[in-house]
């Protein structure tokens, strides 16, 4: 009995044997002399270091925006970008708007006409009224 080989490849679903985080880079731009950026130098001084360490696959860059409000941006792998304005927010704040930024997947938001979406067919398939054994009332 010779061996075979598989002829088909299973298609590698994101969060099935490995997990890939779609955030590569947030950009953490801020104003030395602006009030709005108050919030913002505190975070960067405080509690950015401890967050680069917990997330090392994440590239994190801090620059200088003169005259301009604080804004946090990141960069996906699927190369969309998403900012998020952060002016007159608290350090705890602006941490709990960074992780949002690097849990998001880039998409765009869609609408969602069912709750549940699916690659897989239904077991049941397609309910119509026109199959199966029609009953009288």
């Amino acid at each position: 009995m010779p061996v075979k080989g598989i002829k088909t490849v299973t298609a590698a679903r994101n969060g099935v044997g490995a997990f890939i985080l779609q955030c590569k880079r947030l950009d953490f731009h801020y104003c030395n002399y602006g009030g709005s950026s108050r919030g913002m130098l505190a975070f960067i001084t405080q509690n950015l270091p401890n967050f680069a360490r917990e997330n090392p696959q994440i590239e994190i860059r801090v620059s200088p925006r003169p005259s301009k409000h604080p804004v946090i941006r990141g960069h996906y792998i699927n190369g969309r970008e998403k900012a998020i304005c952060v002016r007159n927010l608290e350090p705890k704040d602006i941490l709990s708007k960074t992780m949002i930024l690097k849990d998001a997947s880039g998409e765009k938001l869609k609408a969602q006409k069912k709750p549940v979406t699916s690659l897989n067919e239904s077991v049941r398939g397609i309910w119509s009224p026109y199959h199966g054994d029609l009953r009288g009332v």
